[in-house]
């Protein structure tokens, strides 16, 4: 992407927009009805598969980034990202539809993403350095996470059975769910690695940091499944899918694929990176008052997450150099 002109990478740029939207389509239908057929809830579903699947880009930016020596962009891709889902995403759809929380989805969940990102600014923010073991401890605790999800996976009520007609009824075929939902995550993920290439060329060519670059420009990126999917749920009336799947995305984020590239890769981290830890711890703790409070995201609560993520960015953007 480094190769081609301006405009090519705009137009790269719009085009993967397109088919992510079209993937994430995909990925909430699907996703949906086979949650139907298997009685399992939404919530459930959007926390592991839908937030597994989202998470894809990041897992391979932050790898092929962390084998190139790209620390600054390996990190700050996940962290970055994490702040864009709890900022501009989740603040985005609360504008569209106000987003209800429950006591299984703020207590266990929301409070595991406050807890592992406490657990990532111990481990990383004090020597600035990324390791195996770091990675280990990371992974352990996405374990016991997903461990803890599958045993309380029926306290959450299963999906009620929509009217005839209505989006979300189970196919006649649940292969099909299977195969368009596997096709959308592809989708997905080939469109956003062809976002973040062109993406990247453009801010590198206004002369913006790898750590500018990895924590706002590919956070952005890799966050646009995250994005199209939830946006995508909340239009379908499917909140609790796209509630689970921002939260599953960031634990994710945090445990699995920085866990992954620890245990891969070892890294030392850009000093930028004390900031933007602490400025994602922050965000988780204000994300789960909102939560807890009124047990729901409204859309003035929306609207002032939306704008805490666009200071961020205006913060890094006038540091970065």
């Amino acid at each position: 992407m480094a190769t081609l002109p301006v405009w090519a990478n705009g137009f790269i740029v719009l085009l993967t927009f397109l088919g992510i939207a079209v993937g994430a389509k995909y990925v909430v239908d699907s996703a949906s009805c086979l949650a139907h057929r298997a009685g399992v809830s939404e919530l459930v579903v959007g926390l592991t598969v839908v937030a597994l699947g989202t998470s894809a880009p990041e897992f391979g930016v932050t790898l092929v980034a962390a084998f190139e020596g790209q620390s600054a962009i390996s990190v700050g891709n996940v962290v970055g990202s994490n702040i864009f889902n709890l900022g501009f995403i989740l603040g985005s759809a609360a504008l569209f539809r106000a987003i209800p929380t429950d006591s299984l989805l703020v207590w266990r969940d929301a409070l595991v993403l406050v807890g592992a990102t406490v657990v990532l600014y111990l481990l990383v923010a004090l020597d600035l350095h990324l390791g195996k073991l770091d990675g280990v401890i990371l992974l352990a605790l996405l374990g016991a996470y997903l461990s803890l999800v599958w045993r309380t996976r029926h306290e959450v009520r299963p999906v009620t059975t929509p009217a005839p007609g209505e989006v979300g009824v189970p196919s006649v075929k649940p292969w099909r769910d299977g195969c368009l939902l596997v096709f959308g995550l592809a989708l997905v993920g080939v469109a956003s690695h062809f976002l973040i290439g062109s993406a990247t060329a453009l801010a590198r060519a206004f002369g913006v940091s790898e750590w500018v670059i990895g924590v706002t420009v590919v956070a952005a990126g890799t966050s646009v499944p995250e994005l199209a999917t939830t946006l995508a749920g909340v239009a379908r009336g499917h909140t609790a899918l796209s509630a689970g799947n921002v939260i599953g995305s960031d634990i994710f984020n945090v445990l699995g694929v920085l866990g992954v590239a620890g245990i891969a890769h070892p890294m030392a981290l850009d000093p930028a990176a004390r900031a933007s830890l602490l400025a994602l711890t922050a965000m988780v703790g204000i994300v789960f008052l909102v939560m807890r409070t009124g047990w729901r995201v409204s859309r003035a609560e929306g609207f002032a997450l939306m704008a805490l993520g666009a200071l961020r960015w205006v913060l890094d953007f006038a540091a970065r150099h």
